[in-house]
């Protein structure tokens, strides 16, 4: 088969065909799969949420606790099932988190029954850099100004600092408050504010 290299000596071309096939698979590891990792926001008559909230799942919305007795389970954080369906209702609600999504479908089909999170991005949708999978949120397909990522790694919002709002890792925890605190703060940016005002 006839490629760009069919011309060059026989070396030179086994060469920059590996050449190629490798940076070819450094790219599918490093980047994300897709140049839009949502689709175009909803028009008239549809009604389209005025801002997008980004949320990891992994320690901010459930915590992973393995046992002998249990093996792997995620416990839901207080509040969460309020958190959600308050915050549906205003907010366009994507989890996007570098877990797999063999792990990620099955626990957010328990946690919301009710589908008030729209989209779930996973590993494939982050950037890899410097052992870190980041966020980018460049490819949401979404007006910047207007998406608030709440999460816990620092390193997972590097690219865009000034749209994270960062939280403590829950760590398992039964008296931890977070999430009802959120709801109050997200409906008053919902109120009042544009992104850039309040970071």
């Amino acid at each position: 088969i006839e490629d760009e290299f069919s011309n060059l000596p026989i070396f030179d071309q086994y060469k920059n065909r590996i050449l190629k096939s490798m940076n070819y698979y450094q790219k599918y590891v490093q980047e994300p799969s897709y140049d839009k990792l949502l689709p175009d926001p909803l028009t008239a008559p549809y009604y389209q949420p005025k801002y997008t909230l980004v949320l990891e799942m992994k320690d901010v919305l459930v915590h992973p606790d393995w046992t002998y007795q249990t093996g792997w389970r995620f416990k839901k954080r207080p509040g969460v099932d309020q958190f959600l369906e308050q915050l549906g209702r205003t907010f366009e609600i994507v989890v996007y988190t570098a877990d797999h999504g063999m792990t990620v479908f099955p626990v957010l089909d328990a946690l919301d029954p009710n589908g008030f999170i729209m989209y779930r991005l996973v590993r494939d949708a982050t950037h890899f850099v410097d052992g870190h999978h980041v966020k980018s949120l460049d490819r949401l397909n979404r007006d910047l100004s207007k998406v608030i990522v709440i999460d816990w790694n620092t390193q997972a919002t590097k690219f865009h600092p000034e749209n994270a709002f960062n939280i403590p890792r829950w760590s398992g925890n039964d008296d931890d408050t977070t999430l009802f605190d959120l709801v109050a703060f997200l409906k008053s940016i919902c109120r009042h504010f544009t992104i850039f005002h309040i970071f």
